[in-house]
């Protein structure tokens, strides 16, 4: 019952942890560092040779280890296929005065991004895309959900996040020395032309319905345009945000070697 409370925000505020599904998910937050709280899995799942190395990690890592039916699984994760391994871990918020962006970093700011698919796909672009983090302005959707958590593939774990109102995020623009790059229906820049390298760069990106306010809007150092042709108005947010983002860093991955 108390893991199962963690799919509600009220849940995952009271306790401090969140839900991870799938063996891939919770290896890569133990190699990653996190702190399991407890392992579940199903019955089935039992003796394949990843899952005891992971429930070995978890016993010794001080946490509980609990092997249940694929039913209670199911119930768990509200999913009728579910994956055979869930893992319990505590919440990592990056505090934003702890942010200090050095030359060549981008990060991704989002106002009050309020889809759970749109969050998680953004943080897993901003991972492909060598950002150092994301910053959530005022009243954003949980990070640590469990839709949220699926969508990253995992890239939550390796993707600092941040917390701001929007008082203080325009006060640690102020001192971070940092461009803020923003998307907006009045901008007239177009964003292929911009200098993404005279400055550790912010993109900051406003809320699905709405776009930016114009108290951010009025703040940035650029109003930026992606320029478009058929009969859509505009993007989906996590799509806009991924071109963004990979034409501010196509200058780093043109070094980087290939994987």
């Amino acid at each position: 019952k108390d893991i199962k409370n963690l799919t509600q925000k009220k849940g995952r505020e009271e306790t401090g942890t969140f839900m991870a599904e799938g063996l891939k998910l919770v290896i890569d937050a133990l190699e990653l560092g996190w702190t399991i709280r407890t392992l579940v899995y199903a019955k089935n799942a039992k003796g394949k040779p990843l899952v005891e190395q992971v429930a070995t990690k978890t016993v010794a890592s001080g946490g509980l280890v609990l092997e249940v039916t694929e039913k209670v699984i199911s119930s768990i994760t509200r999913r009728d296929n579910p994956q055979m391994v869930v893992g319990i871990f505590d919440q990592k918020w990056t505090p934003l005065r702890d942010i200090h962006p050095q030359e060549g970093q981008t990060y991704i700011a989002l106002d009050r991004v309020r889809d759970p698919g749109n969050l998680g796909t953004i943080i897993r672009t901003a991972d492909a895309a060598g950002a150092s983090g994301v910053i959530l302005v005022g009243d954003c959707t949980d990070p640590f959900s469990l839709e949220t958590v699926r969508a990253t593939m995992g890239s939550v774990f390796a993707t600092p996040v941040a917390r701001a109102t929007v008082d203080e995020f325009l006060a640690w623009k102020k001192s971070a020395g940092v461009s803020v790059v923003a998307t907006h229906l009045a901008g007239s820049v177009d964003y292929r032309t911009i200098d993404y390298k005279r400055k550790p760069t912010v993109i900051l990106m406003g809320n699905e319905q709405s776009g930016l306010p114009p108290e951010l809007a009025a703040k940035a150092d650029q109003l930026a345009r992606i320029p478009q042709q058929g009969r859509a108005d505009s993007l989906n947010l996590a799509i806009a945000t991924a071109v963004m983002l990979f034409e501010a860093r196509r200058h780093l991955l043109e070094l980087a070697p290939v994987k």
